[in-house]
């Protein structure tokens, strides 16, 4: 019988990200799930306390961290893979689709090192792949719509959804990066959505909605999303779900972290190489007044 994982949750208030320590009971292979690196826009400051949590934490259970697995490449925080892989030896896995966000995304910073095929990365994941972390089994999810390159993860008797879910009472993921598409959404979510109810679904993030809940969650189930999920409910056809969603991106505005996330996570989590000064730059592409 494939044992169920253990599960203990990092949530990183600064980002409203999630990241997970995922081991089985009997151990010690384990497997970090979006990493957070510490990251003060203002001053370019970087910092790894949260990584070292993590690090800490698996000390404290005697793990030993095989897998740095990315749902996506994120657009709201900067990665702490490469510094994991560093500490501990780990592998850095993301979706095969990761090609077409760098192909997106490297011309726009002028990112020239970037290599377009993923080589950045480890390993990169197909739709249906399995792989182990100890005596547990990892089955992968191309769940795009979001980005072209999302995957989820089923290990056991759980999901890790990255952004294409939230908890019931705040919806769905926006659609509205280069390479997004809402009718993609609503089919990867029906596929989560069509495990069966009693599967357990941790989001990457949790944005606290205006309807009263006061503290931060991040694991749902498939009946809950079904049941309550103000976004996707049962009974939300197809072109509701793609009319509500592109009306509603039309209102958001960019993530905070947009712009050094994207170009940093497209490159595993690595910065961009050093100018002839030493110094390590992140591009801010400037747009001329209309």
């Amino acid at each position: 019988m494939i044992p169920d994982p253990q599960i203990e949750a990092f949530f990183d208030p600064q980002t409203n990200t999630v990241s997970y320590l995922v081991w089985a009971e009997d151990g010690p292979e384990a497997a970090i799930i979006d990493p957070v690196l510490d990251y003060d826009h203002a001053s370019g400051a970087i910092h790894t306390k949260t990584a070292d949590a993590m690090l800490a934490t698996a000390k404290t259970h005697g793990l030993k961290i095989e897998w740095i697995l990315e749902t996506h490449a994120h657009a709201d925080h900067l990665s702490a893979a490469p510094y994991l892989k560093e500490a501990t030896g780990a592998r850095i896995a993301i979706g095969e689709h990761i090609t077409d966000v760098q192909s997106i995304f490297a011309p726009v910073f002028g990112a020239q090192d970037v290599s377009g095929t993923g080589a950045e990365f480890d390993l990169l994941l197909a739709d249906g792949e399995h792989f182990s972390i100890g005596n547990l089994e990892a089955e992968v999810m191309h769940t795009p719509g979001h980005t072209p390159a999302c995957i989820s993860y089923k290990i056991g008797d759980a999901v890790f959804v990255g952004d294409t879910l939230f908890m019931p009472d705040y919806g769905t993921a926006r659609t509205d990066f280069p390479g997004g598409d809402a009718r993609t959404l609503y089919r990867s979510i029906q596929r989560i959505l069509d495990l069966p109810p009693d599967t357990r679904l941790f989001m990457c993030h949790d944005y606290l909605p205006t309807d009263g809940r006061t503290l931060h969650a991040w694991e749902s189930t498939v009946v809950d999303e079904r049941a309550r999920n103000v976004h996707v409910h049962n009974g939300t056809t197809e072109e509701d779900f793609v009319a509500m969603r592109e009306a509603r991106d039309k209102t958001l505005p960019a993530p905070k972290l947009l712009l050094p996330s994207v170009q940093v996570n497209i490159r595993a989590g690595h910065l961009p190489p050093a100018d002839d000064n030493g110094t390590t730059y992140l591009r801010i592409p400037v747009k001329p007044a209309a």
